[in-house]
């Protein structure tokens, strides 16, 4: 139970820490995302592990990126700097993107593992694999990485 709640506790912290250094923008989107987590809580009814935290970040930055897309072909570059503002904060919680060589060696890795022969095992590839990279890489990116690897 310590470790589950470290990033909410990190994040709690660094709000006390935007709300005394007068940082308006860490502050709001710091309270937007313990609002997010405590929802899922809420859904999930049980507190959150660090790793599913990680899983409600990366949603959130998948929404803002969407939000920069529109707000730039509306052409509101003020509201692109407001959503890009927010999306780095959210980004600093994340760890270290995995580069593509290291989707490819952990889906190799976890071929190996599950003994996967074909497209018709990617579900079996899948299930291990997503939650070894959550927040890490982006599930797309996994997907179309096991497709190919799948596929030859």
């Amino acid at each position: 139970m310590e470790q589950e709640a470290e990033l909410s506790r990190k994040m709690a912290e660094d709000l006390k820490q935007a709300m005394k250094s007068g940082d308006v923008v860490k502050r709001d989107t710091l309270r937007m995302l313990i609002s997010s987590v405590k929802y899922a809580e809420m859904a999930k009814q049980s507190p959150l592990a660090d790793v599913d935290i990680l899983g409600v970040i990366v949603k959130d930055v998948k929404r803002h990126e969407e939000s920069i897309e529109a707000f730039k072909q509306g052409n509101r570059q003020d509201l692109v700097a407001k959503e890009e503002a927010e999306m780095a904060v959210l980004k600093s919680y994340l760890p270290q993107q995995a580069t593509l060589e290291e989707i490819i060696a952990a889906a190799r890795q976890v071929i190996a593992e599950v003994g996967a022969a074909g497209p018709g095992d990617k579900g079996k590839v899948m299930q291990r694999l997503v939650p070894l990279l959550k927040g890490k890489a982006d599930g797309k990116e996994i997907n179309d990485v096991v497709t190919g690897l799948l596929k030859t």
